[in-house]
């Protein structure tokens, strides 16, 4: 053979996907994330994915209102200085972000922060869907009592694993934002989230093998998991290909899972069936443009 030999881990394109189960204690749930940082660091990826509320999750909507801070915050500085320090991407998919006193109601932003190993952060996205359900008996939640809604969608972010997407939870079920996202050149869907038990048993993984299905993306879902006081989050923390298979999964309780995101097999699915240059334009418009 000629020339030097590369090592496998050097071929590879690793992303991380995290589950951990945050509370209002700031501290610990710094502390589960770093350990999270850490193990991906070892296992060789080039970006980490930490789930919504990886700041946290209070008890009550005051509380978690009182708790916000501005992306300028000691939170968001915690995180910076782990990027720096591993020289790392990190994806923070949902920080609550104070905002001035004279907003609507005291409400908060739900905001996707991209750091870069440099400690920058280079992309903020406020969640756009709020996710609000009434299922007698079993689920009663409004986020918009809380969050205020994000009026535009995210940039497309250049990382080291490709061209990504940042959403939040809920948006998985609104494709039209994928698809607009996927025309303007995404690559990877990131949908960190803190999917409730109930409907997590019956829609996360059909919903994350879909959204990778119709737009022949990668896409990694980062997850809380476990009990926060009155609510139970699902985990199944995943990364899943293009042609829509589960890469990459974690177990129960805090964990990371890794999985390389080839792009040169994301183009191979594009070009064998191009579901893109399928698209009539002329029937439903062209989301991506818009």
């Amino acid at each position: 053979m000629d020339g030097p030999s590369v090592g496998l881990e050097q071929q590879l394109n690793l992303a991380a996907v995290c589950q951990m189960t945050s509370t209002e204690d700031k501290e610990d749930n710094f502390k589960q994330a770093s350990h999270l940082i850490e193990r991906a660091v070892k296992m060789g990826a080039k970006m980490v994915f930490l789930p919504e509320a990886v700041d946290y999750i209070a008890s009550t909507k005051e509380k978690s209102k009182s708790m916000a801070e501005p992306l300028t915050g000691q939170t968001v500085s915690n995180y910076a200085e782990l990027a720096k320090r591993h020289q790392i991407w990190i994806s923070l998919g949902g920080i609550h972000e104070s905002v001035p006193a004279e907003a609507e109601g005291g409400k908060i932003y739900c905001s996707h922060v991209i750091l870069n190993p440099e400690g920058q952060i280079v992309s903020v996205y406020h969640k756009a869907h709020l996710f609000g359900a009434q299922i007698e008996g079993k689920l009663n939640l409004q986020e918009s009592n809380c969050i205020l809604h994000g009026q535009k969608m995210s940039e497309i972010v250049d990382t080291p694993i490709g061209k990504l997407a940042p959403m939040i939870c809920y948006d998985v079920r609104f494709p039209e934002m994928s698809t607009a996202l996927t025309q303007r050149g995404a690559e990877i869907l990131a949908y960190p989230s803190a999917f409730m038990l109930l409907t997590g048993m019956a829609h996360w993984e059909v919903l994350l093998r879909s959204r990778a299905i119709e737009n022949q993306c990668y896409v990694v879902a980062a997850a809380q998991t476990g009990k926060h006081y009155e609510r139970n989050s699902y985990g199944r923390a995943m990364i899943v290909d293009p042609w829509g298979c589960v890469v990459a999964c974690c177990h129960e309780g805090l964990d990371v899972a890794v999985a390389n995101i080839d792009l040169t097999y994301l183009q191979k699915v594009r070009s064998g069936m191009s579901v893109m240059q399928h698209r009539r334009h002329d029937l439903y418009g062209n989301l991506g443009s818009q």
